[in-house]
């Protein structure tokens, strides 16, 4: 199975009584795999959470409790708001207000479809990919509007109406920032990008201009803002909204908001690693090309697939430690910095960060084109095309890029001197 090129080719060539019902199963298969990640980054986040709180802010309990490094802290919240009761308040839509949750964790779930792990460890690959996901995270904002609304309370109103002007406001500039690393590389696959930054960590998107290194610091404060996190949280400031728009909420239902907010919270820092830090690739040349160099020996039968495999596993592991701590960076600023007011959540977004990001946008398009008429090249390091002929060959030996991909890729690979003739 782990030779194949994906899992329902593995069933499909091997398991005969499926009876081409390969698809559905490999499915099946990839939305487990998923809903573990889902279920199993808040676990962890919390603990993360509790631990970095405990050590900034000198609070004893979380240094404590729990068991060996206290883990045991996140399972008992788990087992406590499993047997709370689920309340429903007299006044509330009780339809809405019991589906609003749901729609949060389907939105937070669902983004993880097209988020790369690794080198083809994808569960969607689509050429589209980072458009679907900006599309599917901004579905969030729909279940918290419902939560407030529904829950009969004005408070809980007050609180939605809060948190859907934040989201709102800031999915324009993360929107923006995002699509800045995407004119470097010419191509809004996740994998495609990855794959790009391969070598050593100079060839990150991060350093590839000006342009990149501060929208990268963009991109962050705003994700933190759409993750609803300190110092933006002002849809849960307990001291004017008494918990804002869950404040009816109870046991689960409430906590599935915040397994939706950690989630996000891993979903967009992964994005960030995606889109600027390189990805699943260690910025070590000598590693990233042997890694490279056994994939394609794995996918070809050169070498042993075991290889191969393995080095798609620490690939992963270099993606989730990429994305943990920007998590806990996220954390960091919460226990931190102070809560500003609403006014200044959306006066910073609209009046600074909007602008800021359209600057770096329109910086970002303009660069190449004066590196053109400067130095005769369009990047300060080597073609991205170049980068990622290695990675295009062994998706073709492996058969699963289309010929559009291979066209493009091998358009994007010409000569610098060639660029510079097109453009004259």
């Amino acid at each position: 199975m782990f030779a194949a090129n994906s899992i329902a080719e593995y069933l499909d060539q091997n398991v005969a009584w499926l009876n081409g019902c390969g698809y559905w199963v490999a499915a099946l298969i990839h939305a487990l795999l998923l809903i573990h990640v889902f279920a199993l980054s808040p676990f962890a986040f919390i603990w993360l959470e509790r631990k970095v709180s405990g050590r900034i802010q000198d609070r004893l309990g979380p240094t404590r409790v729990g068991g060996l490094f206290g883990w045991l802290q996140s399972l008992a919240d788990g087992i406590k708001l499993i047997q709370k009761e689920d309340l429903c308040p007299p006044a509330a839509d009780s339809m809405l207000f019991r589906s609003a949750p749901y729609i949060v964790c389907v939105a937070s779930f669902a983004v993880f479809m097209v988020l790369p792990f690794s080198h083809g460890w994808v569960a969607v690959a689509a050429d589209c990919g980072l458009f679907i996901l900006l599309a599917i995270l901004s579905l969030e904002v729909f279940g918290i509007i419902l939560a407030g609304y529904s829950s009969g309370s004005k408070w809980s109103l007050f609180g939605g109406m809060r948190e859907a002007a934040q989201m709102v406001s800031y999915e324009i500039p993360l929107a923006i920032c995002a699509l800045i690393p995407v004119i470097a590389a010419g191509s809004l696959n996740l994998g495609e990008i990855g794959e790009m930054q391969r070598g050593g960590f100079w060839n990150w998107f991060v350093f590839h201009d000006p342009f990149t290194f501060f929208a990268f610091f963009v991109y962050f404060v705003v994700a933190t803002a759409s993750c609803k996190r300190a110092p933006f949280d002002l849809a849960e400031a307990e001291s004017e909204l008494v918990g804002g728009f869950h404040t009816e909420y109870s046991g689960m239902r409430w906590s599935f908001f915040f397994m939706g907010e950690y989630a996000s919270m891993f979903a967009v820092c992964g994005v960030a690693s995606v889109l600027f830090l390189g990805g699943w690739n260690t910025g070590l040349p000598f590693l990233d090309d042997a890694l490279s160099s056994a994939r394609l020996n794995g996918a070809t039968g050169a070498g042993p697939w075991a290889a191969g495999y393995l080095a798609n596993v620490l690939g992963a592991f270099v993606f989730v430690t990429k994305a943990s701590f920007g998590v806990f960076v996220q954390v960091w600023l919460r226990w931190t910095l102070p809560r500003l007011r609403i006014d200044q959540v959306i006066t910073t977004c609209l009046k600074y960060l909007v602008p800021i990001s359209c600057f770096l946008f329109l910086g970002a398009t303009v660069w190449p084109l004066v590196l053109l008429q400067v130095s005769q090249t369009t990047t300060l390091t080597a073609p991205l095309g170049d980068r990622f002929g290695g990675a295009l060959g062994e998706a073709r030996l492996r058969g699963s890029v289309p010929a559009a991909s291979v066209s493009r890729a091998q358009a994007a690979s010409v000569s610098v001197s060639s660029v510079g003739e097109v453009a004259r």
